[in-house]
């Protein structure tokens, strides 16, 4: 079949002075005639997203039980208690998964394992060196097909400390990989015209609105070539990347600014509003970043910490209270069996659902070829503690991944028998990367897979 007069290669870019811009898949991409035709393959991608210190897990006939993590029933007849509700629209996109941990991690301590959620490696005082991560196994699987082998984020940045890391992610020597926090640098990095660190003598984006200005009269002869849906299609994205540098230049903002330290009583005397907004609108920032990356194809693998092991040292330790609780994350983690804890954390593990379900939103809403980004992703969020200082039966959820042979809308139950490097093997095939094991992996997870 002829190619189309109008095709546009997959890797076509709006170039502007000084900085390009991806785009997203549009028909005109196809190079053939007939839309009716099979369309190529959609990129294949991975994303892991952690939080620290566990979830509430209040006994299943207590007054409270409707604010644990885990859902009600099992398979696919099982309901979502209020705490993971937010994530009921994605039911059919969704496992939830119990049960799963590192064999090695229930050998350390309870603080210990942050390090350890993508690698399955065993770490203790005398002994700190860890081992691959799983994104980094992916990545290199795609690493010549992509700008970036991966994006690699956390709240905090760095590496941090062993144990206590600030990073998911680990080379092929076992060494951390430093995350980015800084959303102005990150957008700057992944699509503008470079950081500081990369590009030193490049100036930095001004504003939101210059980054589309620059690139305006490329788009606009781009879009004199396009056919009505795809007109459509970029104007839609123009319009989410602007939406996106907004919520950078807030982000960034409220990061540079230091908040002053408030007393119990001055804070329930003064409610800020920004206080309530700023980790809500840092998260999504975060979570819009990643889907940039992976829908323009910068990168095929992605990973966010959102919350670490530390105990106070984290920025994103007074998550909790900015947005209007009482007790830091630290603290309504070791609350979760007192009087009200349960309920207090668990409205905290909603808070944290409902940016997941925000994430899921945007990925299944980014269309492509043949499905959308989400279809075309698999994603695994969750903790490397049930409640805190437990090392075992890992709150899990399963996500995208559709065309990439997963199946979804259940609740499994799994034994501590089955490593979740299985789980992490199954994700390594999803992707492409037909490796025989990973970690200590004994086989693949069927019960995750189409039949």
């Amino acid at each position: 079949m002829a190619a189309k007069s109008w095709y546009l290669d997959r890797r076509t870019l709006l170039q502007g002075t000084g900085v390009s811009l991806g785009l997203p898949w549009l028909e005109s991409m196809s190079g053939t005639a007939l839309a009716t035709e099979t369309p190529a393959s959609s990129p294949r991608r991975m994303a892991a997203f952690y939080f620290g210190f566990g979830v509430g897990m209040p006994k299943e006939k207590s007054v409270q039980a409707n604010w644990g993590w885990f859902p009600a029933g099992e398979g696919r007849d099982f309901q979502f208690t209020d705490t993971l509700n937010p994530l009921e629209p994605h039911r059919d996109n969704v496992t939830i998964i119990g049960g799963l941990s590192h064999p090695n991690g229930r050998r350390m301590g309870g603080h210990d394992t942050g390090d350890t959620f993508l690698t399955g490696a065993f770490l203790n005082n005398k002994m700190l060196r860890n081992t691959v991560s799983v994104d980094q196994v992916a990545a290199a699987a795609t690493e010549n097909q992509t700008r970036f082998p991966s994006l690699v984020l956390s709240t905090d940045g760095g590496v941090g400390e062993p144990t206590r890391s600030s990073t998911l992610s680990y080379n092929d020597k076992g060494r951390p990989l430093p995350s980015l926090n800084q959303p102005q640098q990150i957008y700057d990095r992944f699509f503008g015209a470079g950081d500081a660190d990369t590009l030193a003598q490049r100036r930095r984006l001004k504003s939101a609105s210059g980054m589309l200005d620059s690139v305006l009269d490329d788009s606009k002869s781009l879009r004199r070539r396009l056919g009505r849906e795809d007109r459509e299609k970029l104007d839609e994205y123009l319009a989410s990347v602007r939406q996106i540098e907004q919520g950078v230049r807030r982000s960034q903002q409220w990061l540079e600014i230091p908040r002053p330290e408030l007393r119990d009583e001055e804070r329930d005397m003064l409610h800020l509003n920004a206080d309530d907004e700023a980790p809500k609108n840092f998260i999504r920032t975060m979570y819009d970043l990643i889907c940039l990356a992976l829908r323009t194809d910068s990168t095929r693998v992605a990973t966010y910490q959102i919350t670490n092991m530390a105990d106070c040292s984290s920025k994103a330790a007074k998550f909790p209270q900015l947005e209007g609780f009482k007790d830091s994350l630290h603290t309504l983690a070791h609350g979760w069996d007192k009087p009200e804890g349960a309920e207090k954390l668990g409205r905290w593990d909603q808070f944290m659902a409902q940016q997941l379900a925000y994430f899921l939103d945007r990925m299944s809403a980014a269309k492509e070829q043949n499905g959308s980004v989400l279809d075309n992703t698999v994603i695994l969020y969750g903790s490397s503690n049930s409640t805190t200082h437990n090392n075992s039966n890992y709150p899990l959820v399963l996500a995208g991944g559709r065309n990439l042979g997963l199946w979804h809308g259940q609740y499994l139950k799994l034994d501590q028998t089955t490593p979740l490097s299985n789980l992490m093997l199954t994700m390594l095939h999803c992707v492409g990367a037909e490796h025989e094991s990973f970690a200590d992996s004994t086989g693949v997870l069927t019960n995750v897979l189409q039949s």
